[in-house]
C-alpha cells in the first residue's frame, strides 16, 4: 500500500517511526510546510519524494491513502482535499478545531465511502485497551475518570521543543483525547458538562489553564485538568476509579491503584499506541470496513467540545 505523510513535525515523525514496523506499507511522499525540514525528514526516513504541494503528493503513482499530521488549523481542509482526490485518510487529533469543519469531514466521508479515521490514540494504547476489554467482558464499570493533561508551553514550541508555526489549544486539541476516551470507555455520550478557563496568554491568545467536568447518563463522571503552565512531568495521566478496582494509565503503561504495574504487553502486537492506530487504519482499508475511531464515531467528541466551548463563552 502506497501512502503519503502530510506534516514533517513531531507527530509526522511518530507516525513514520511506527510505520517502519508495519509490513506492506510504503510512504512514497512527504508533504510539509517548510521545504528545508521536509527535505531533511524525507532523507532521514528514506522517502523518495517530498513537496509542499498536497495535490502533487496525492498525484504520486499508486497512492491510496494519506496520514495528516499537519497543523491543527488545516486538518479539515486537507482531509477533505484528500477524500475528494479519492484517497483514504487518517487525521491526527483533532480532526478539526470547530464543529462545522468536523461535520463537513463526516459529510464528505459519507459521500465518498472512503475510510476516514481520526487519530484518537488513547483507544489504541495497550493500557486503555486493557481497561476497555475488561469493560466489554462485564468485569469493570467506570465510576469516575480523573485526568491530568499537563505541559510547560509558555512559548510556541512543539513536542520536540522546536518553534511551532501554529498555536495549540487546550480544549480543541488536548481535551479532545479525554472527551473521546471517556465516551468510548463508558459507551455513552456526555449529557452534562461544564468548563472553566484561566487567564489567556498575552502573546499566544489562548487559555493556559482549564478545568472540565463531564457526566454521562449512567452517572459516571470525568474530571479533567489541563495546563500549559505546569513545570513538572509532561503528558496526560488517567486514573480510572471503577466498581471493581482503580487503575492508572500513563500512555502505554498501566498500574493499579497501589502503583503496582500491570503487564499489558500481550494486549496487542505492539506497545506503541500510534503504531497500533496506524495498523487499524491500514487494516480497515484492506478489509473495506469502518475503522475504530472513524470520523463518524469521533464526531460525538467534537459535539461535546462544542458544548464545552459554549460553556466557556457563557462564563466570560
Amino acid at each position: 500500500m502506497k501512502i503519503i505523510m502530510v506534516g514533517q513535525g513531531a507527530f509526522g515523525k511518530k507516525h513514520l517511526n511506527g510505520i517502519k514496523n508495519i509490513d506492506g506499507v510504503e510512504v512514497v511522499s512527504l508533504c510539509g510546510g517548510s521545504s528545508d525540514s521536509t527535505r531533511a525528514v524525507a532523507e532521514e526516513f528514506g522517502i523518495p519524494h517530498h513537496t509542499s504541494d498536497l495535490d502533487e503528493a496525492l498525484a504520486q503513482p499508486g497512492v491510496e491513502a494519506a496520514i495528516i499530521a499537519s497543523p491543527t488549523q488545516i486538518h479539515a481542509q486537507q482531509a477533505i482535499q484528500c477524500m475528494k482526490a479519492g484517497k483514504h485518510v487518517e487525521i491526527e487529533i483533532p480532526m478539526a478545531d470547530n464543529i462545522e469543519d468536523a461535520r463537513e469531514i463526516v459529510k464528505v466521508q459519507k459521500e465518498t465511502g472512503l475510510v476516514a479515521m481520526a487519530g484518537h490514540t488513547r483507544r489504541f494504547n495497550p493500557s486503555h485497551q486493557w481497561i476497555h476489554n475488561k469493560i466489554k467482558a462485564g468485569e469493570l464499570n467506570v465510576q469516575q475518570m480523573d485526568v491530568q493533561t499537563y505541559f510547560f508551553r509558555r512559548k510556541n514550541l512543539n513536542a520536540l521543543g522546536e518553534p511551532r508555526s501554529w498555536t495549540d489549544h487546550l480544549l480543541w486539541h488536548h481535551a479532545c483525547h479525554t472527551v473521546d476516551l471517556f465516551q468510548y470507555q463508558t459507551g455513552q455520550v456526555v449529557s452534562e458538562q461544564y468548563a472553566l478557563e484561566g487567564p489567556h496568554h498575552p502573546e499566544l491568545g489562548i487559555a493556559m489553564d482549564m478545568s472540565i467536568g463531564m457526566k454521562v447518563p449512567n452517572g459516571a463522571i470525568c474530571t479533567l485538568s489541563l495546563s500549559f503552565n505546569n513545570d513538572g512531568p509532561l503528558g496526560t495521566f488517567f486514573r480510572y476509579i471503577c466498581d471493581n478496582g482503580t487503575y492508572i494509565a500513563r500512555y502505554d503503561d498501566l498500574f493499579d491503584g497501589k502503583e503496582e504495574q500491570i503487564d499489558v504487553s500481550k494486549v496487542d502486537v505492539s506497545m506503541n499506541g500510534i503504531e497500533l492506530q496506524d495498523r487499524e487504519f491500514f487494516a480497515a482499508i484492506k478489509e473495506g470496513r469502518e475503522p475504530n475511531a472513524s470520523v463518524a464515531q469521533a464526531l460525538d467528541a467534537m459535539e461535546t467540545l462544542e458544548r464545552l466551548e459554549q460553556c466557556l463563552e457563557g462564563n466570560n
